[in-house]
Order: structure tokens, then sequence, then C-alpha cells
């Protein structure tokens, strides 16, 4: 593992006083040098939201949540389906359940009170390694090591780390802890985490804004895009299914579509969906009830270890559904079945 540098105190002095001119204003975030703790609460959904989407979509949902569910008990107490409602859009449905269920966890076996400290916090259901270290350090002041996709590109340009990701995640984890102290733990885990957001950038880094660039090893080699190293990505594997769009033309509007709930466990767990085949390379094409089906043409979608091809199937008719108004229906269900159901729509 590269040296850590002497100057450990002039490399913290410098990211700070960047922070506290630069920091991103973030509706869950208090200020550089705030007096008194965020809520943790608000901490942790945003890092919860934040861990598969980026800021500018988080926002408007970690808004509504917060509107709508104020605190961490108010949350706990949701109908499941209205979280998975509310959700729709973020991706990654079983961090949804996993939330309600660190929520519920709170509220009855802590009274309503988030855990102080890291070990407490990684005791909670759904929460892991990173969500607990920056709960820890932003919430409660603990010099935890936050280490998410932006520190780890920092550490490695500036310890010009040779060993590619993800084998050098130890190492670059490592590293980060070498830097971090007591003082201002919370402000130092965000500094970072903006640094690596908006100047330390995957692509086209901004080096003369960086305030780490005198200590930084991967400038001082002239490549510092070069890292993070990568091994070669696996090809992502595809499947195909059908999508059936049907509609009983009842209501005011466009009419109500069938939906059905999918089963607790697996992709897209617990959250309503349009019905479909399986999905692998010779799906099932029997139809959820007879009627009348007529191809409506093709959607794609790319979820983390696959890619998907629905065809889409149209037809109005009867059945022990879940039937839901189509305006509604557009509003709430996952990504999939929206675009499934715009183009069965279309």
């Amino acid at each position: 593992m590269p040296s850590v540098p002497a100057d450990v105190p002039a490399i913290r002095a410098a990211l700070l006083g960047w922070y506290d001119v630069h920091a991103r204003t973030l509706v869950w975030r208090a200020p550089p040098g705030s007096k008194g703790r965020p809520d943790p609460y608000r901490v942790w959904l945003s890092e919860v939201m934040l861990q598969q989407t980026t800021t500018p979509h988080a926002t408007p949902y970690f808004l509504s949540f917060t509107e709508r569910w104020p605190t961490v008990s108010d949350l706990a107490a949701a109908e499941d389906a209205d979280v998975m409602a509310a959700w729709a859009g973020l991706g990654y449905y079983a961090r949804a359940r996993n939330l309600l269920a660190c929520a519920r966890a709170v509220a009855n076996a802590h009274e309503g009170a988030f855990p102080d400290t890291e070990a407490g916090l990684l005791a909670l259901p759904g929460v892991g390694a990173y969500t607990a270290a920056a709960v820890a350090s932003i919430a409660f002041g603990e010099a935890a090591n936050v280490v998410d996709g932006n520190v780890e590109r920092v550490m490695a340009r500036l310890f010009a780390v040779e060993t590619p990701v993800p084998p050098a995640r130890p190492e670059l984890r490592a590293l980060a802890g070498s830097l971090v102290r007591d003082e201002r733990p919370g402000d130092w885990a965000q500094a970072l985490m903006d640094l690596g957001a908006t100047v330390c950038r995957p692509k086209s880094p901004l080096c003369g804004d960086c305030p780490l660039t005198p200590w930084c090893a991967g400038y001082a080699g002239g490549q510092p895009e070069r890292y993070p190293l990568k091994l070669k990505k696996a090809e992502r594997p595809h499947r195909t299914g059908i999508a059936w769009v049907l509609r009983d033309r009842q209501g005011q509007g466009q009419g109500r579509v069938a939906l059905v709930r999918r089963p607790d466990k697996g992709l897209l767990g617990g959250m309503l969906g349009l019905p479909t085949s399986d999905w692998s390379a010779t799906p099932d094409a029997s139809p959820p009830v007879d009627a009348d089906w007529r191809e409506a043409g093709f959607v794609e979608h790319v979820f983390t270890h696959f890619s998907l091809t629905l065809e889409v199937r149209v037809a109005d008719g009867a059945g022990d559904f879940v039937w839901t108004p189509v305006e509604e229906a557009l509003g709430a269900l996952p990504t999939v079945f929206r675009k499934a159901l715009e183009r069965g729509l279309a």
C-alpha cells in the first residue's frame, strides 16, 4: 500500500478550508461548521436514497418523504404499499423494504432515536458499513471512515494506487481511514464526497480547482484520470419477457389497468407491476387471462445485473387483479413497468 504522507494536517486543512467555501447546498445537509447536529433521520434517509442514484434525482423524493413522513416513527407507521409507491423511480426496491425494516427497528427497539455510534447503527436491519459510518460521522460527530465511490476515486488518485478496483477497495478504504481525525468528522466526510462529485470527477478532473493537487501523486504523474484502474467488466446478460397491459375502460380518464403484487422476495419484490411472463431467454407466452391480445411494440430496460427486452401486448378484459386508474399507475409503477404501460397506451 502507498505510504501515507507526513503532512496529513496540511491535507486536512486544505480540504476543510475548500469545503467551507465550496460545499454543495443540499436539502438534507447542515452548512459547514454548523452548531448542533443534523437530524439523524434526514441524514440516514438521504444516504439510503443516494446509494444508487444522483443528487438531483434523489432530492424531490427526499422532500416528498420528509413532508409525508417527517420523523422516523412516522415512516415506521406507514403502510408498506404507500412507501413502495413513493419509492417508485428510485430503483433497487429491496432498499425500500430495508428502509421500512430499519425505521421500524428504530421506532420499536430504540424508542424512535437512532443509535449514536457506528457499531449501533450497523446493527440495524438494512444498514451497511457505508451508511453506518456516514450517519455516525455526519449526525453524531464520530470519527468514522466514510468511503463511497467518490472517496475511492479521490484516494486512488491522491496515492496513485496501481491495484485495480474492486480488488483495491480494502486498500483504498485503509488509505481513507489514515486521514480521518476527531476534528470535524462530518464535514471531513462530506468534503471528500463533494470533492469527488464536483472536482475529482470520473472524467476530466478539474485539477486546477483541487485543494489537494500539491499532494496528489496521480497529478504529479501527469495522468490523474488514469485512476482508479478498473478490471474489465463482464458482459451484462440479456433477458426477454412479455408485459400484459389489460384495461377495463371503467372509471374516468383512460380507465383502469390490471396490476399484480409481486412476491416479496426477488427483483422488485412487494411492488405493484404489470402481469408479465418470466424473464429469460425463452419466456412463457401464456397470457394472464383469455382476451383479444394485440402486439404493441417493445421496451428496453437495464438492471444492474442484466438487460431486458419486454414485448408489450394489450387487450381489454376482466379478471382478478389490482385494478388501478391508469393515471395513478403511471405515477406509482417502477420504471420498467411504467415504460411498458406507456408503450401499451400509445
